[in-house]
């Protein structure tokens, strides 16, 4: 993929903030900052991804650009919660206003063979996000073979995901060129049974304009050029979007 397609590359970040750290001030300051970074050729990031108490501080600052508010929810990043209190996180993002929820797949159950388990909860709370879009983290480094990341994928998609995602960007590693390859392979094949296409984010470990054309060409090659856009494909990252610039 040519480097001139990095400045629509631009338009399909998810432009993170998720640190310990995180304050009213230093989030309405991160989508400030989310404004000014922009070309021509991409007005704006495709959206600011915060913890749910900062979603209403992010709509405000945000407020009058089509930059969307995402929220991690679920008990991100490890998803270690009863279901009922990771569908109350999930309600608690929509409530104060997000457009977009990321949340983490039980990967405890999926390792321990209970994909009834791992699907009943992705679909509890893809209830609870309504027509908000949903994406599933398979966190790709807690799942030891290529096929299970496929299996986990399918399960996120068949329980009604609109995109799957790499990592949290917390755990051991990020994105991987064999995770995403996995990913992708069972989009593809859901697109071809069912003609429905789910996006696909990687994420986590993503910091130079190099690594995330990688990504991009790797998604293209598989789904086609005219997946590269912010409604199928999205880049987490925190440090990225100034060196694509």
């Amino acid at each position: 993929m040519p480097s001139s397609l990095l400045p629509s590359l631009l338009a399909c970040i998810d432009h993170t903030t998720l640190n310990a750290t995180d304050s009213d001030a230093s989030v309405a300051a991160f989508c400030r900052k989310a404004l000014s970074l922009h070309t021509p050729q991409a007005p704006h990031v495709a959206a600011v991804c915060v913890y749910p108490r900062f979603v209403a501080v992010a709509k405000q600052a945000l407020a009058g650009s089509p930059i969307r508010v995402a929220a991690v929810a679920g008990a991100f990043p490890h998803g270690q919660l009863p279901l009922h209190l990771k569908v109350d996180e999930v309600a608690y993002a929509v409530s104060q206003g997000a457009d977009e929820i990321d949340i983490v797949i039980n990967r405890g159950a999926l390792l321990a063979g209970d994909d009834r388990q791992v699907s009943n909860e992705i679909t509890a709370m893809r209830q609870a996000c309504h027509a908000r879009t949903l994406k599933v983290i398979v966190e790709t480094c807690d799942l030891p073979t290529p096929s299970l990341i496929r299996h986990a994928t399918e399960l996120a998609i068949n329980a009604g995901a609109d995109f799957v995602k790499t990592s949290t960007g917390k755990g051991s590693a990020g994105a991987t060129a064999e995770g995403a390859a996995a990913m992708l392979a069972a989009i593809a094949d859901h697109r071809s049974a069912t003609g429905r296409t789910v996006g696909f984010k990687a994420a986590g470990a993503i910091r130079t304009p190099e690594q995330a054309l990688l990504f991009a060409q790797q998604a293209s090659d598989i789904m086609g050029p005219s997946y590269i856009h912010p409604l199928t494909f999205r880049i987490g990252a925190s440090s990225l979007t100034p060196s694509l610039l």
